[in-house]
């Protein structure tokens, strides 16, 4: 069903649609819902097993085929896909274990690390597990994306006590540093004021001068 909505959705938007998984975390709702609740030992077999069949039913090659699963979480014994998405959808994963990583480094497209900046200190060796499980799967580590989730207030002047709570000079400087050292191709800003002011100064003040340091052209 997730693999059917996400092909619906690319459809609907004309190919601007990835999709973002996770081992779980909200238990209680999962389970609220009908989902079922793994325990600790279980869930990223059956991310990965739930990777593989998400993949096999978005496959955009000339031949659809019938997807099938044969592992213990997700038995299926075969179902036509259905109509195609409009481009090869993304499969990101956020999560922050050292098994995460190395499953994202075999098998996903993009990390979105779990909390955000809030464990920047973290990111270095996780980056390091993706990329020594992307190797050894034969993969391109480059090739794995990273999108990070950003909270912090745009100042006109006075610095706060987080790492971007401050001027524009002090996000342009901060979000530099982390995308050279991190390899980060892209942030989300999550202002913690709901006034749409926070979203246009970054638009304005922040972004331009980002994709000037990396020589990004506009809408890329």
């Amino acid at each position: 069903m997730i693999a059917k909505a996400a092909a619906s959705l690319d459809v609907m938007s004309r190919g601007r649609f990835e999709l973002g998984l996770g081992a779980g975390g909200f238990w209680d709702a999962i389970e609220g819902m009908g989902g079922v609740r793994r325990e600790r030992g279980e869930r990223l077999p059956a991310l990965e097993e739930a990777i593989h069949i998400i993949r096999g039913a978005l496959d955009v090659g000339p031949e659809r085929r019938v997807v099938r699963g044969t592992g213990p979480h997700y038995p299926l014994p075969g179902y036509p896909p259905g109509p195609p998405p409009v481009h090869r959808i993304e499969i990101w994963i956020g999560a922050m274990s050292t098994g995460a990583m190395r499953l994202i480094g075999r098998l996903a497209d993009g990390w979105i690390p779990g909390g955000g900046i809030t464990r920047v200190d973290e990111f270095s060796p996780l980056i390091e597990h993706i990329e020594e499980a992307a190797a050894a799967a034969g993969r391109d580590p480059g090739s794995i994306r990273r999108i990070v989730n950003l909270s912090g207030t745009i100042t006109n002047g006075d610095r706060g006590e987080g790492a971007l709570d401050g001027p524009p000079e002090q996000w342009i400087e901060t979000l530099t540093r982390w995308s050279a050292d991190f390899g980060i191709d892209g942030f989300i800003f999550w202002p913690p004021d709901t006034d749409p002011l926070q979203i246009e100064r970054f638009a304005a003040d922040v972004v331009p001068a980002l994709r000037s340091s990396f020589e990004i052209e506009p809408g890329a």
